[in-house]
């Protein structure tokens, strides 16, 4: 987790938002951010010194202003009548391929935008706005995961107008993101056949606390020697309280289900 490896410091990142052809970016290099971090960690390490043997986690501080943070996202987005679905999963499990499949299929009053997360380049970005939908890019640099204040920036760039779904397409990665809160209203976490059986064993945080699981690439079941009976065992373990779904975006096997899930999703009343 975050905790551990310290990623939660932000360094620095970058917010492109592509409607109708036209980019507008902004860059945020973090300093003030880092200056705030600074001081608490300051602090803490005084307590430290202070108290002998007593242990300060340091990104305590980060997650709460982070929490603060995604409620605003959360209140703002409700204000708005978008629901927020928040994308997790490893990279490489398709996310942006669900979501391209996605992005055409839905009924008006679920009108989408897109704000898609990746450590480096605007690739998938730019094949979601081949749809014609407004996305907003975050590059996020040296940090693997979204927060609350990268997602606050993108709103203010993205026409939300008219607008009932935002998609938020996290950074490739199943540890970090399960410890923030983006202020959205659903999580939804991907993991593909060719991932393996026990990956919900492997990553449990993020799983128990998704909303809907989906197994993806499920054209590859056989190819790969998935076993779907265990697999399914272990999401029941760890996600008991998710919903699961299989599908296929490249067949279209199964999407029929996510559509219909998404569509049960009531935008908040303005």
């Amino acid at each position: 987790m975050c905790e551990d490896c310290g990623c939660g410091i932000v360094e620095g990142y970058k917010v492109e938002t592509l409607v109708k052809g036209i980019k507008k970016s902004s860059g945020h290099s973090g300093q003030e951010h880092g200056h705030e971090h600074g001081h608490e960690h300051a602090h803490s390490h005084q307590q430290a010194h202070s108290h002998g043997a007593q242990t300060i986690n340091l990104l305590n501080p980060i997650l709460a202003r982070n929490d603060r943070l995604a409620e605003r996202n959360r209140g703002f987005l409700k204000a708005k009548g978008l629901v927020a679905v928040n994308l997790l999963s490893s990279p490489g499990s398709g996310k942006t391929t669900l979501l391209e499949k996605t992005l055409g299929s839905l009924p008006d009053e679920l009108a989408p935008v897109v704000i898609n997360g990746d450590l480096a380049t605007d690739n998938d970005a730019e094949r979601l706005h081949a749809s014609g939908v407004p996305v907003s890019q975050i590059t996020t640099g040296n940090v693997c995961h979204l927060d609350a204040e990268m997602i606050a920036k993108s709103l203010e760039q993205l026409p939300l107008e008219g607008r009932g779904l935002l998609f938020i397409e996290n950074v490739g990665n199943l540890v970090c993101p399960a410890s923030y809160d983006l202020g959205e209203d659903k999580k939804v976490v991907l993991f593909s056949v060719t991932e393996g059986e026990d990956k919900p064993l492997k990553y449990p945080p993020i799983f128990h606390h998704a909303d809907l699981v989906i197994v993806t690439k499920i054209d590859l079941a056989e190819a790969v020697s998935f076993d779907r009976s265990a697999a399914l065992e272990n999401l029941h373990r760890i996600a008991h309280h998710s919903t699961i779904l299989e599908l296929s975006a490249k067949t279209g096997e199964g999407m029929e289900a996510w559509i219909d899930w998404l569509k049960a999703l009531k935008p908040h009343p303005h």
